[in-house]
């Protein structure tokens, strides 16, 4: 009798999954930084709610003393999200300021500094290994510099480097800050820097982390929606684990004419705080394709490829053809736990283009909120709006 009832309950669940075209995978996050983030004088429980809320997970703001640091980690705590640690102690005080924090549950990490040079980075080696010794469970994480930085300042090639600073401070990461867009041009050696930091980072088996600009200054324009969604997809083609805004609060300084980050200068939500909500929501819907995943390939498409990148010459063998009709495209084969996909990333944040695209056996699509889809349901071709991204997968009997 009660295996009669069990087969009764299974039936409709069957049945259910079988006839149901939208699959739901299991939930993953990809970890979302704000740099430069709520000021000590403005944290209240409602400030770090409201940072949750756009769709951030690691706090990182600059906070100068320990209690304001603890403070920052006890309200982090509250709302369910981490913090990357910093105050000036961490540096003068090494051993005493890790063993009062390492234990809180809401941290994260901690910070050295921001763009070092090659000269530096014994510096930063002794005082990372200090760190280590007293706490060896958390990360400890600083930025590079971008690739346009002449030869001279780094003291090497740019992957020289990378690769140097791999090597000599043995940090368990790389992170990186290039802004790409600068009045409504794209710099042209963006895509060079994404190819040697995660072409580094592969070689020596670390995640590597990266930015958006979230805050107008200087040559730098207001961010749009498609100015953002170029910025981070690109970095996830190329393999980026963990993504980051530079700002999240507005920094109160003259000299490079801050404005209009997603926290005003007026301490008021602004309209790339909505834009930032939205495709931190939408990147966390896919995030199954790309935590802990491994990029196979990246190359480009169209007429003229950017400097430093690889030309799309072959196909993967569930793909039969591709064009996007003279357009750059990044093309990514990235695999997790078995699977393959596909990412195609529109490389202009000024206009849609049109991808025609035919594959081999059954192929499903990742649609903007996780759900998946069969493409059979679609013609071969496909709009990319600016900046934006399209994700296949074969599906499981064409994988197997």
């Amino acid at each position: 009798m009660k295996r009669l009832i069990l087969f009764l309950l299974i039936i409709p669940v069957f049945f259910f999954a079988c006839n149901n075209h939208t699959k739901t995978p299991v939930k993953e996050e990809i970890p979302i930084l704000s740099w430069y983030s709520i000021p000590a004088e403005d944290a209240t429980l409602e400030r770090y709610q409201e940072l949750k809320d756009a769709g951030f997970t690691i706090n990182f703001s600059h906070i100068y003393n320990i209690e304001d640091a603890k403070k920052s980690l006890d309200f982090a705590q509250q709302v369910g999200i981490k913090v990357m640690f910093m105050c000036n102690e961490l540096r003068t005080n090494t051993d005493s300021v890790v063993n009062l924090v390492k234990n809180h549950p809401a941290l994260a990490g901690y910070f050295l500094c921001d763009e070092p040079v090659c000269s530096g980075f014994p510096d930063l080696r002794e005082w990372a290994d200090k760190i280590k010794a007293a706490d060896s469970t958390h990360l400890l994480y600083l930025n590079l510099l971008p690739v346009e930085v002449p030869e001279e300042a780094l003291g090497d090639t740019y992957q020289g480097y990378v690769k140097r600073f791999i090597e000599e401070v043995k940090l368990p990461l790389v992170s990186f800050d290039c802004y790409p867009v600068v009045g409504d041009e794209l710099k042209p050696l963006w895509y060079k820097n994404l190819e040697i930091v995660s072409e580094e980072s592969r070689k020596a088996n670390l995640p590597f982390w990266a930015f958006a600009l979230a805050t107008a200054h200087s040559s730098y324009p207001i961010p749009t929606m498609a100015e953002l969604k170029l910025q981070m997809y690109s970095n996830l083609a190329y393999g980026a684990q963990v993504l980051q805004y530079f700002t999240y609060w507005n920094p109160d300084t003259l000299t490079w004419n801050f404005h209009q980050a997603p926290i005003t200068i007026n301490k008021k939500r602004g309209p790339v705080y909505d834009r930032v909500k939205e495709l931190n929501k939408e990147i966390q819907n896919r995030a199954f394709v790309f935590a802990n995943s491994k990029v196979i390939s990246v190359n480009h498409t169209g007429d003229s490829i950017p400097e430093g990148t690889k030309k799309l010459e072959n196909l993967p063998s569930f793909v039969n053809s591709f064009n996007t009709n003279g357009d750059d495209a990044i093309f990514s084969i990235i695999e997790k736990n078995g699977k393959t996909y596909l990412a195609v990333v529109n490389c202009s944040f000024k206009k849609d283009i049109i991808m025609n695209v035919t594959f081999n056996g059954k192929v499903d699509r990742i649609m903007k909120d996780g759900s998946i889809e069969d493409v059979s349901n679609y013609e071969p071709y496909y709009r990319i709006d600016a900046g934006d991204i399209e994700i296949f997968t074969p599906s499981q009997e064409n994988q197997l």
